[in-house]
């Protein structure tokens, strides 16, 4: 037997498995590194979280990053040299977590790089009759595990789309394993640069169980804040927003877009939801010249509506009430206060955070990504049906250190 599969052979029989877990968003914030302990699998999964940081990125990661991020039209070379770019920045970063951490890299078993995302395209998104949904992350995991010397697990996107999905959100299998709880009607809200979440009714029926974007989470509200203030990366504490007002001409040319028609699942991403697309709705309400304050609120306000109108039309289409639902936080969204009370007015649901629940909601995502890794080595089969959003399928390309 080939080395390497020896090797990947005894790690998928150990009682539990020492995982990274990677989640780096469409924020560009850097790069989330979760160190975990994990046993079992599917339903049975158990995690512990042993380490975690966020290594932010510098401002010339960002601007390469964004060179080629959600374009249409870019240097295909430079694709091409961020792709293995990426990778041997990320295998850096996570040897620098490891040695502040005072853990050998013999101690990890797997690495679960989720990659960086440049562009998104759902067939709701590009509308071309003849092409499948796509969707591109950037990170070689061939030079993570190479210059790590562990065998990584990447691009867990692709088996979703060969499997009929959208490629996101992939939140749901981590989601369902991990916090579905018999008895509990549960919301998983992750609010990144792009909100989604998921549904777990207290049925624990896998059948019932639903993921979906519902929009804009912080993208424009950063993307805006940068615009306006080149040495902020985000409105911290809506410090901004809150000394505005909603502007409600706007607000309602934001929600005027057919993909807010679109029946759920659905997924989107920065392709849509950019600089571009507020400058629009700005042109068709008139709204041109509004101040900042009141734009970053009008825009808060839009995250807000559209994630709370996704969440209750998902309810109402479902036998069980609203008010027995708790929505559990996480992701840069939670850290948002103005975001998190419009949503507490607009839905009559219980709030809480995943950490209340023993993950921490900035690690959630990386953690989730670990838990996908460890059901591609040790994996059963988890049912979930044959329908559109949620394929049963194990996820990731594996990558050998030699």
């Amino acid at each position: 037997m080939n080395a390497n599969l020896e090797s990947l052979y005894k790690i998928a029989k150990k009682p539990s498995r020492t995982i990274i877990g990677l989640m780096s968003g469409t924020s560009l914030d850097g790069l989330d590194v979760a160190l975990c302990t994990i046993s079992g699998s599917g339903e049975n999964t158990e995690i512990q979280l042993v380490q975690f940081d966020t290594v932010d990125y510098s401002e010339e990661i960002k601007s390469e990053i964004r060179t080629v991020f959600a374009k249409q039209t870019i240097d295909f070379q430079k694709l091409v040299l961020l792709n293995e770019w990426i990778g041997l920045l990320h295998a850096n970063m996570i040897l620098d977590c490891l040695n502040r951490w005072k853990i050998p890299t013999e101690k990890i078993d797997l690495i679960a790089s989720h990659g960086q995302t440049v562009f998104h395209a759902p067939k709701i998104l590009h509308q071309q009759e003849k092409f499948p949904n796509a969707t591109l992350q950037i990170g070689d995991g061939d030079h993570i595990a190479v210059k790590t010397g562990i065998i990584t697990i990447s691009d867990f996107r692709q088996k979703h789309l060969a499997a009929g999905g959208e490629g996101a959100p992939l939140a749901v299998y981590g989601d369902y394993f991990l916090f579905g709880k018999k008895g509990e009607n549960r919301i998983m809200l992750n609010m990144g640069g792009i909100a989604n979440f998921t549904f777990l009714p207290s049925s624990m029926n896998p059948e019932e169980v639903f993921v979906t974007d519902t929009g804009t989470g912080n993208t424009l509200i950063d993307a805006f804040t940068r615009l306006s203030f080149p040495e902020k990366s985000y409105d911290k504490d809506a410090e901004i927003a809150k000394k505005g007002t909603v502007n409600p001409s706007l607000l309602k040319a934001l929600i005027d877009n057919e993909f807010f028609l679109k029946p759920y699942p659905k997924t989107t991403g920065p392709e849509l939801f950019n600089i571009e697309y507020v400058k629009k709705a700005q042109s068709k309400s008139e709204t041109e010249n509004i101040s900042i304050p009141d734009l970053l609120a009008t825009l808060t306000r839009f995250s807000a509506e559209t994630i709370a109108n996704a969440i209750q039309s998902t309810i109402d289409n479902t036998k069980y009430p609203i008010e027995s639902f708790t929505i559990y936080m996480s992701g840069g969204g939670t850290h948002n206060p103005l975001l998190v009370q419009w949503l507490k007015e607009l839905l009559p649901c219980h709030f809480s955070k995943t950490d209340a629940l023993g993950i921490s909601g900035d690690a959630k995502e990386a953690i989730l990504f670990a838990i996908l890794a460890n059901e591609t080595v040790s994996g059963g089969n988890s049912d979930f049906g044959i329908r559109k959003g949620i394929p049963s399928v194990a996820m990731g390309k594996i990558s050998f250190p030699s």
